[in-house]
């Protein structure tokens, strides 16, 4: 083994994940813009269709997202009618994230965005389930030792 074998490319769990990701969210990108979303609003939609209201930090936490990317984040979307921001009565510290009829009703159109995003994975249900614990799992990992 070469001394710096630990540093070629194809050598790297990072690389194929980072690819892949990018890959993934190029396929979303026609489904999506027939919504007027990007990648990250139409996360942000999917915690908000099944929680219908979150604090901004819960969903910062749900997303891996940081309140800068948060921030701007949230706001585009409210500016486009599908959530409303407003500070918790009991601590002003907490802002609370819920979704709007307008976003509510954009579910129905997104309905069909996994069958169609699952039809671009060249993997079959199992492959799919034994990836998604794995990812899952390495996701767990990465978070616990922060």
């Amino acid at each position: 083994m070469e001394k710096y074998d630990q540093l070629k490319l194809k050598n790297q769990i990072c690389f194929p994940l980072y690819a892949c990701s990018r890959e993934i969210i190029k396929k979303y990108t026609p489904f999506l813009d027939a919504l007027d979303l990007t990648y990250t609003q139409y996360i942000t939609m999917m915690v908000l269709w099944e929680k219908g209201t979150v604090t901004s930090k819960e969903l910062g936490s749900t997303l891996c997202l940081d309140s800068g990317t948060l921030t701007p984040l949230l706001k585009k979307m409210e500016s486009k009618g599908l959530l409303t921001r407003k500070r918790s009565a009991e601590d002003e510290r907490v802002l609370i994230v819920s979704i709007t009829d307008k976003g509510e009703q954009l579910k129905e159109q997104a309905a069909s965005v996994p069958a169609n995003i699952s039809r671009c994975a060249p993997l079959d249900p199992d492959e799919a389930k034994q990836l998604y614990a794995l990812l899952y799992k390495m996701l767990g990992a990465l978070k616990d030792n922060e």
